[in-house]
């Protein structure tokens, strides 16, 4: 079956090729898709899913670490106080604006931590090193981001907020969602926007050794009131979950994908289609000398088969390509085995589901048809 399977393949070359071609293009695209979502869903929660902190402590209306309430800082010791609980770190998240001596202005956000320890980043370190941050008006800068920072790099000099700063350390691949992230000590990120020494916006847990943060986590929310103790994977899914009920990007992507699957599937069947019916002499040849509906429909879906792995193998190649070529302007992103296992399935689907064109012509076709003129 499969010898007379290639055949069929290889007797009508052009919409052989036509068939892998969408098969391609609507797998890539796929592909496109969610590595964009990935992307952008993995900076919604950076910020957190990149701290070592066990425990987020923010305000108890908070669900979206991108937009953090102000609390007391009286908080860390109450929390300290939890069994369980070995040390808190506060941290600030304030906007500002960054100002160039060629005139321009960018919008940052202005991300202050506690030294020496900076628990809660900076990560991906370029260039400098986490010390050098204590110096009087040390800030980082983001490498993807030089181009919106006047190209600033280790040395370079600007304004935030009115008040003089320089960069003393660049990482690379911190990207956050919808804002530039410039990391200092908690103290300067304050004097820079006039947040008061008395307010935080979240509290950096670690737990002692051999202690559940699930646990610890729930001993916090029972002790304290005006605030709520996230771990970290959990704060992560729900920034995430928060960001995309508010916004229409689920929407605006899954739907992308869904017109992708479905003209993937409509283009291949009409092109397996319009095959099967240019050879339904040979078809019906087959019925005549004994061949039924079930023989065809598996020559029909080996065919497909064929064509679903080849198109795989070609846009699978290519969507690492669009990852790679795309992550050197700082949009990062990896491919789990997992999704990729889903590309795989999209595509067979792709393949069998415009099969189903060409089985459903087929099956009605009479054997005797072949001996009309």
């Amino acid at each position: 079956m499969l010898r007379y399977a290639l055949r069929f393949i290889t007797y009508d070359k052009p919409k052989s090729i036509g068939v892998i071609l969408g098969i391609v293009i609507s797998t890539f695209l796929v592909g496109q898709q969610t590595g964009i979502f990935l992307f952008l869903t993995g900076a919604m929660s950076s910020l957190v899913t990149n701290t070592q902190a066990d425990i987020w402590v923010v305000d108890d209306q908070t669900t979206n670490a991108n937009a953090l309430g102000l609390i007391d800082v009286r908080v860390g010791r109450q929390v300290e106080s939890i069994p369980g609980v070995r040390q808190t770190f506060p941290l600030v998240i304030t906007g500002g604006t960054a100002k160039f001596q060629a005139g321009q202005s960018q919008p940052v956000a202005l991300v202050g931590l506690q030294a020496p320890a900076f628990r809660g980043g900076p990560w991906g370190i370029e260039e400098g090193d986490l010390a050098s941050l204590m110096e009087e008006g040390a800030v980082s800068v983001e490498f993807f981001e030089r181009k919106n920072l006047n190209n600033a790099g280790l040395g370079s000099s600007f304004e935030i907020n009115g008040r003089r700063v320089f960069v003393a350390l660049v990482t690379k691949g911190v990207r956050g969602f919808g804002g530039n992230y410039v990391f200092t000590t908690i103290d300067r990120a304050r004097a820079l926007s006039q947040v008061s020494p008395t307010k935080t916006n979240a509290f950096l847990v670690d737990v002692e050794e051999g202690q559940e943060p699930a646990r610890v986590r729930d001993r916090i929310n029972d002790g304290l009131t005006g605030v709520r103790a996230w771990t970290k994977d959990d704060f992560a899914r729900t920034t995430v979950s928060t960001v995309l009920a508010t916004s229409g990007i689920a929407l605006s992507i899954g739907t992308l994908i869904i017109f992708a699957t479905l003209a993937g599937l409509i283009i291949i069947g009409l092109t397996m289609y319009s095959a099967a019916v240019d050879r339904l002499r040979d078809y019906g040849t087959l019925k005549a000398i004994g061949a039924d509906n079930s023989y065809v429909r598996r020559l029909i879906m080996i065919q497909a088969l064929f064509f679903g792995l080849t198109g795989y193998g070609i846009s699978i190649v290519l969507i690492e390509g669009f990852r790679m070529g795309i992550a050197k302007s700082g949009v990062i992103f990896r491919y789990s085995p997992a999704i990729k296992a889903a590309f795989f399935a999209v595509t067979i689907l792709i393949a069998l589901g415009g099969a189903l064109f060409a089985m459903r012509r087929l099956s009605r076709l009479e054997p005797a048809s072949v001996f009309r003129r």
